[in-house]
This record gives C-alpha cells, structure tokens and sequence, in this order.
C-alpha cells in the first residue's frame, strides 16, 4: 500500500528533533560543559552562550537568503539533502570530540555549527508542507509533524540513556561502554547521527525532484540580496497595514528567544549548578518533553476560554516567578520541581503565540504572516545566549545565567502589554 506523502515530512521532524534533544539540550551540551571544560579557566557554560549566540546570528543572516533560493521544488528538496547531510555529519563528528579541555572549543564549533544548519534546514522543510498537504489537512498534518517531533525527542532520550549512560561505575548502559574519554557519549553521537539520517531518508527520497507536468519551469535562483529585500518589502507593507501586528511578531520573537534558552541551558544547569547526572538529566528530559506536551493540550483549552494573549502573558509571568524560585534554591529536588513546572507553562506559549498570529492576520495571507514569524523569531535568536553568557561573566557563577534568561522573558512579557489583541483581518 502507497504510503502518504505527509507520513515522510512528518518523519523527518521524528528524526531532526530527537537529534536536537541530543545535541543541543541534554546529552552533548552537557557532556562539554561538565565533563570537556569542567576544569577549564572560563566558565564553559559562558563559552556555551557566546557559541550558541554565534549560532544564533548566522541563522538570522542566512535565513532570509535560504528561503529566498527555495522558490521550487527541486532547490527545496537539494537544499534540504545538503543541510541534513551537514547536520548528519557533524553530529558524527561529535564522536571525535574527547573529554579533554583541549577539545573544548573544537566541540563548541561543531555544536555552534550544528544548531546553525539544523535550524537553516527547517526553511525548506516547512516550505514543503505545502507540497505534501491540501489546504484541508494541513494544520492536521502540521500538529502530527510537531507531536512526532515529541516522540521522536523522548524515545531517543530514552534509547540513548538506558543504552548508553544509565548507572554509574566505569561502564554505564546495556552496552557496557566505558566512561573514561567520554567513550559513551561519543558513541551516542554515532546513534544520532544514524537515528536523523534514518528518519530524514523517506522525504529527502520523496520530495519533489522535477517539476510536475504542466507546471510553470522554475524561476531562476534569486540573488542572495533579494532575499532581505523581500522581508523588508513584506514587513512595510504589514506595517502599513497594521502596525500592531508588526510589534506582535518582534514581541513574540523575544519570548519565543527566551522559551528556546529555557530549553538549551536548562540540562546545563541542571547538572552544573543543581547536582543533576548527566545521565539523571536525560530522564528529566523525557518527563520535561511530556510535561509541555500537555501543558501545550491544556493551553489550547484556556485559549479558547481566556484568549490567546492572557495564556501567554500568564504563562510568561508563571515562567519569571518560578525561574526566580530556582534562582534562589538549590538542590536536585527544586530543579525537578521548579524546571518541569517552566516546561509546563513552555507549550501553552508557544501553542497561544501561534493562534494570536493566526487571528492576527490579513484574510488570505496567512501564510505570509507565519513566514515573518520564523523569520522574526530567528533574528532574534541571538538574544538569550547573549545575555545568558553575559550575565555569567559579570557575575562569575553559572547560576547568573539563569538570571540572563529570565531578563529576556521579562523583556518578552512587557513588549506583550501593549499588543492590541484584535485587529481588522482585511
């Protein structure tokens, strides 16, 4: 039986966010900061803020140019199979990284790097909704991405964790890999890279490689500078508009930076200041990816109740008093309690900020209006690792990152205040 060409796209996000968990969250981030860097002379959660802020800046600069090279589906699909090669590949790489502080900043390169292309190569990946949809069933098919996406996070967490780092000694896992050199760690790399490439295979195979028959031959590839002109061009006219809507998507662009700190810095964190195992973390992250999932089911139902901006403003403010709680507290018991509660109040915000975008926008230019979205969201997402770095710098403890990141909910939750919540949808 013919498979569903939505089956695919929806796989590849399976593959692609259990990678990210891995990666970036919980397992290789960790790894650094704790073990690569433990005695390094800079805090290495410091250098992991400037490299995820590095990260952050690239794809700000490089998105627009993605999006603007994608026009047909072709360039979509060899510009996906480059950047989930890319990723593929350096996730491997990650496996030549050694805990040793002179394989610190080569880790961090590969990391910085890696977040970078991963998030470019979501450009084409959500151009290709369209492709593998019909208007009726795609939001349908658009929540099934993002719930595999969870599935994918926690069943790679788990296989990772009961394979590789679960119980102490100089072997851990089913597999009995040694500790020393970080063997285990580096060998979870391997899983990961295979496990994305796994799931990516059937769309990279399916998409789209000429163009069907009938159809308009494709444009030739935009020059790289028509890209931002095009974000310029389409930003002056929604301000024109409805200036109202252009400071929700700057507004919504910093807390939706702040949300993503929780989620990088928090398993760092987590370890570095609470006394959470490395290997402890990953089952934190299994709970955590449940937790905002249900958190996200609850919000849709306050959403329809309360309105979109009174979940967000609620769940932001919910966010700063308990990260001011965790803040002050120590212990392994408060970063369980205090960080599943963040991650409850992560999935009612994201879920809320995306329908106040819907109801925002122009009749028949909806799709506009959630291309400026990622757009906006990804020029902004420099601003957490900045601060976060920063703030321990200047106060010299890991903890102060915290602090950093809760300055960019707050700046978050006050741009939110003025947000007219109705507008004329012309």
């Amino acid at each position: 039986m013919r498979k569903p060409p939505w089956l695919a796209w929806a796989l590849w996000d399976c593959g692609a966010t259990g990678l990210n968990a891995i990666t970036i969250s919980f397992v290789f981030s960790v790894y650094l900061t704790a073990s690569v860097g433990e005695h390094a002379e800079t805090s290495p959660a410091s250098w992991l803020g400037r490299a995820m802020a590095v990260a952050g800046i690239t794809v700000a600069l490089l998105a627009p140019l993605t999006g603007s090279s994608i026009t047909d589906p072709r360039r979509r699909r060899l510009a996906l199979i480059i950047l989930s090669g890319t990723v593929a590949a350096l996730t491997a790489s990650m496996s030549l990284i050694r805990n040793d502080p002179s394989y610190l900043l080569p880790g961090l390169a590969l990391l910085a790097v890696t977040a970078a292309c991963s998030d470019l190569s979501t450009v084409p990946y959500n151009a290709m909704l369209r492709s593998v949809t019909t208007p009726e069933n795609a939001g349908r098919v658009s929540g099934f991405g993002l719930a595999a996406g969870y599935l994918g996070s926690v069943a790679l967490l788990l296989l990772v964790y009961v394979g590789f780092l679960s119980g102490d000694g100089p072997t851990t896992g089913l597999l009995g890999l040694p500790t020393a050199d970080g063997v285990n760690v580096r060998a979870a790399m391997l899983l990961t890279a295979a496990w994305f490439l796994i799931f990516a295979l059937p769309l990279l195979r399916a998409a789209p490689k000429a163009v069907p028959d009938g159809a308009v031959a494709p444009a030739p590839p935009r020059p790289a500078a028509r890209g931002f002109r095009q974000l310029r061009d389409d930003l002056v006219a929604e301000w024109r508009r409805d200036r109202n809507f252009v400071y929700y998507l700057f507004a919504s662009a910093v807390f939706r930076d702040g949300l993503t700190g929780v989620v990088t810095f928090g398993a760092v964190l987590g370890v570095k200041v609470y006394g959470i195992s490395a290997a402890d973390v990953l089952l934190f992250g299994v709970t955590a990816s449940t937790v905002a999932a249900i958190g996200a089911a609850i919000g849709g139902l306050l959403d329809e109740r309360v309105g979109s901006k009174a979940v967000i403003l609620g769940s932001l403010t919910s966010m700063i008093v308990v990260g001011l709680a965790l803040l002050a507290l120590s212990g392994p018991l408060t970063f369980w309690i205090c960080g599943l509660l963040l991650c409850l109040f992560i999935g009612p915000t994201q879920s809320s900020a995306r329908t106040l975008l819907l109801r925002m926008s122009a009749t028949g230019k909806e799709g506009l209006a959630f291309g400026l979205y990622t757009t906006t969201g990804r020029a902004a997402t420099f601003l957490a690792p900045a601060l976060f770095f920063t703030f321990v710098d200047l106060f010299g403890t890991d903890r102060a990152g915290l602090g950093g990141l809760l300055v960019v909910l707050t700046l978050g939750l006050i741009a939110m205040l003025p947000i007219r919540t109705v507008a004329a949808r012309s």
